[in-house]
């Protein structure tokens, strides 16, 4: 009896999503954006955009110990001033945003902080193929940004 093994590299997709941080009131003063970030999944690949009139605000992508005391990174190159600034969030973990104009931050609640997930990998299943005249394991594997390849699905067998 001749076994082959058969490994289907399947290609994946990442889907990312857009969230426009203060939904349709956007990145300004005295808004609660801890309530505005309940009930969202943010993962790795989602975009964060930061809408608001230019010269009136900025971001900061900020450290927890900046966000609690809302300083302002002494690097000017870190600051995003655009009025339509987009984040992609890269890696999973907290992350911290602030407002660095005057005391938007420590007295008018222009803040975020976030919980970004692993990203949303969706892995098609194999196209169906000829059947073999004798049992072969299968295995399906996926791409892992962490460590090349993870297995999609366990081992099965074909009968005829």
């Amino acid at each position: 009896m001749i076994f082959a093994l058969l490994i289907a590299v399947v290609p994946s997709t990442t889907v990312a999503k857009y969230f426009i941080v203060g939904d349709e009131v956007g990145w300004t003063t005295n808004f609660d954006y801890q309530s505005w970030t309940v009930g969202k999944d943010f993962h790795v690949g989602d975009k964060l955009v930061f809408r608001y009139p230019k010269g009136f605000h900025n971001v900061f992508k900020v450290n927890g110990t900046e966000f609690q005391n809302c300083l302002v990174p002494s690097n000017s190159s870190l600051k995003l001033d655009s009025g339509n600034d987009i984040v992609t969030l890269l890696t999973p973990g907290r992350k911290w945003y602030i407002c660095g104009v005057a005391k938007h931050c420590k007295q008018q609640t222009q803040k975020l902080v976030i919980q970004v997930q692993p990203p949303i990998v969706i892995v098609p299943a194999p196209a169906p193929g000829p059947s073999p005249s004798s049992s072969v394991p299968i295995q399906t594997v996926a791409p892992s940004p962490a460590h090349g390849w993870q297995r999609a699905s366990g081992p099965s067998s074909i009968s005829p």
